[in-house]
């Protein structure tokens, strides 16, 4: 008998050791806070939009990278003119949409165009409006005009606002997008989930290891927590339970990474509703509010404080954060020059994203002390767009701005806090007509000091950017710039 079970254990191991390996793990799932509204990135305002859609589905000409670094995409090579106000593409040739659709210098054109149209909701439009023309005569080149030098124009064609579409499919991009990128829509169940698919007509198929990916919509922190710990999703970028890192980085299963992302979280103001059309009531806000508190409190101290609407790896960066530091009587004594009568009653509207409205609660105990009365008003993010952001009727709001050096935003009346300022605009033309790299970082400099000398907004921090994530995941990004899973750089240890 002891025989014969030596030789089936014998046995055994010889099948074991002629069994092929098991295959090796080729599908994703990615947790999401937010659901985006909308899967098209040239239409919508939503970061959420790029997170899923952006160099998975849509590229552009060129590729940002984490460390803002920028690459050839739908584009090989280009060629700034001497006065940086003509840039010139040779565009990657035999590429098709998803649809089978061929691309071209048509594609880019129709694209740029369509995003500087009046009756464009892109939220880079002001970009696309200072082209003056666009030549895509020959089919593999496209060259761009600008009105003015336009020394920043690769980093705006690397966000996913630049993406290119195809007119044939563009009205139905926002719920059934076609792109040139290495994943085909497959699904989208509102509520719930989204996926994706490698698409096997990608001109770089081999190079994708990732075959199908599931982001899943999780907005509440303690649910992302167990949907890591349960395995049902392997990695959750912008992971919102800031005070559960450390357990996540005792477990040997999983990866920690803390990055920057380019989130700037701001306690935004609207600049024509009174008292706040008073540069006294504003300086007030800021210095009511104790930023370390805020950052304490609601980002388990891991976010880094900002003194404007800029962040520390942004080219051009000044360090503004002692402009107004936290002095409860100074911004008593600036209410009461400004002739306000305390209690003054304000609405603070809070966005869904737990960085708002734990840090509106913060903000609303610190007002209080100086005689502010925020009331919190929460909505969900269509309400939010519509009262704050279009209808501009609101006193305050928690939001984070994570598009890359979009301090042009305050060079537009209408934008949403209302900001009036022909002094910044003068600065943000010479910004914009920046000959050189010096040249750029005096202007921004300036319209740093400008928005700050106003107090249009109280600057809060940078959005940290953490990833929790199965370890054997590999092609994560550290920090970002923008708010984009590029899955196609993914893959799974061996």
């Amino acid at each position: 008998m002891r025989h014969r079970l030596l030789s089936l254990v014998v046995v055994a191991a010889a099948l074991a050791a002629s069994a092929p390996p098991a295959a090796a793990k080729d599908s994703v799932t990615i947790g999401m806070a937010l659901e985006p509204p909308t899967l098209d990135p040239t239409t919508g305002a939503a970061a959420a939009i790029g997170e899923i859609a952006h160099d998975n589905i849509f590229e552009g000409l060129v590729k940002l990278d984490e460390n803002f670094n920028v690459s050839p995409q739908l584009a090989e090579t280009w060629t700034f003119s001497p006065d940086f106000k003509r840039l010139t593409f040779a565009l990657r040739p035999g590429v098709e949409f998803q649809d089978g659709e061929p691309f071209g210098a048509k594609d880019v054109k129709y694209s740029f165009e369509r995003a500087a149209a009046p009756d464009s909701t892109n939220k880079d439009k002001a970009f696309f409006a200072s082209i003056q023309s666009i030549d895509a005569s020959d089919p593999t080149t496209v060259a761009l005009s600008f009105k003015a030098p336009s020394f920043q124009a690769l980093y705006h064609l690397g966000l996913n606002t630049a993406a290119i579409v195809d007119e044939k499919s563009a009205a139905t991009d926002a719920t059934r997008p076609i792109g040139t990128g290495p994943y085909r829509f497959v699904a989208w169940s509102k509520g719930s989930s989204a996926t994706l698919e490698k698409w096997d007509g990608y001109r770089d198929a081999a190079r994708i290891a990732i075959k199908r990916v599931t982001f899943k919509f999780i907005s509440d922190p303690s649910a992302e927590m167990a949907a890591l710990l349960a395995g049902d999703v392997d990695v959750f970028p912008r992971f919102s339970g800031l005070q559960n890192v450390a357990q996540f980085r005792a477990d040997p299963r999983f990866q920690v990474l803390i990055g920057g992302a380019d989130g700037k979280t701001i306690l935004a103001v609207n600049n024509k509703r009174r008292p706040f059309d008073d540069v006294r009531v504003r300086q007030a806000l800021a210095y009511a509010v104790d930023r370390k508190a805020v950052i304490d409190g609601a980002q388990d101290g891991l976010a880094t404080p900002i003194g404007s609407h800029l962040v520390p790896n942004d080219p051009g960066y000044v360090d503004l954060t002692g402009a107004y530091p936290h002095d409860p009587d100074k911004a008593k004594a600036l209410l009461a020059a400004a002739g306000v009568a305390t209690p003054l009653s304000v609405t603070l509207t809070l966005p869904p994203p737990d960085y708002a409205r734990q840090s509106g609660e913060i903000i609303a105990a610190e007002l209080a002390e100086v005689g502010i009365e925020a009331k919190i008003e929460e909505v969900e993010w269509a309400q939010w767009l519509s009262k704050v952001y279009t209808d501009k009727n609101f006193d305050l709001t928690v939001i984070s701005h994570v598009e890359p050096l979009d301090i042009g935003i305050y060079a537009n009346p209408n934008y949403y806090f209302q900001y009036d300022s022909p002094t910044f605009r003068d600065i943000f033309a010479r910004l914009q007509a920046a000959p050189d790299l010096d040249a750029f970082k005096a202007a921004i400099g300036d319209a740093q000091r400008q928005i700050v000398k106003d107090c249009v907004n109280v600057f809060l921090f940078q959005l940290p950017n953490v990833t929790i994530a199965d370890a054997r995941l590999q092609g994560l990004w550290k920090n970002a710039p923008i708010f984009v899973n590029d899955v196609g750089a993914m893959s799974w240890k061996p």
